[in-house]
């Protein structure tokens, strides 16, 4: 079982636990929401445009709220099920390459919406496809960060997510500098640079 299904399959048992109206990482989201969005991005081609194409999100969250008023186990139950057969990402290596990192995020967006959270244990499965996705999508996802940025794992390797004549270096686990240039801050990173620019890259707009 390759990295999304695995993520796809944890985050379904912990949706199950925790029902619909648990707290998320995701500003504004309660998991039924995350849920629905998840069931979007799968299933409807119309509404999915609109998670990147701002004129179309006002229509694409009339139809996410649609979906998140079903009932929740009918709900779940769609997102355990993944994509019909004719969608793409039914392919397992599709499926790996574009939604390892959409699952890990929204699993870790669940499990740490409410205090108390640890990460979990080292996996080299999991923590390679963080890392690749985390270098894959830095420049991306921290385009607006004013500062440079250079990404570094806990057992020392690096690249460099944003070029600047300041730079922080952002130190972690895989999983926690993949959620960082995500734009998540509950996450276990260290920085190390001048202050003021620590202050400008934590201040500055992260995420796809």
């Amino acid at each position: 079982m390759g990295v999304a299904a695995e993520e796809r399959r944890q985050l379904s048992l912990l949706l199950d636990r925790t029902g619909p109206d648990a707290p998320t990482l995701c500003e504004g989201w309660l998991t039924r929401d995350l849920a629905a969005h998840l069931v979007v991005r799968e299933s409807r081609p119309d509404a999915a445009l609109g998670i990147l194409l701002p004129p179309l999100a006002a229509y694409t969250q009339r139809v996410q709220d649609g979906i998140a008023a079903q009932p929740w186990a009918r709900l779940v139950d769609r997102v355990r099920r993944g994509p019909a057969w004719y969608w793409p990402t039914s392919i397992g290596a599709l499926d790996e390459l574009t939604n390892s990192a959409e699952f890990l995020v929204h699993h870790e967006d669940v499990r740490r919406g409410r205090p108390g959270w640890e990460p979990r244990p080292a996996d080299p499965v999991r923590d390679a496809a963080a890392w690749n996705a985390a270098r894959r999508t830095g420049k991306l996802s921290l385009r607006k960060v004013p500062v440079g940025v250079r990404l570094r794992t806990t057992d020392g390797r690096e690249t460099v997510a944003k070029s600047g004549a300041e730079e922080v270096t952002v130190t972690g686990d895989p999983v926690e500098l993949l959620l960082f240039v995500f734009g998540r801050d509950a996450v276990q990173v260290s920085f190390d640079g001048d202050p003021g620019a620590v202050d400008r890259l934590q201040a500055a707009g992260r995420g796809i």
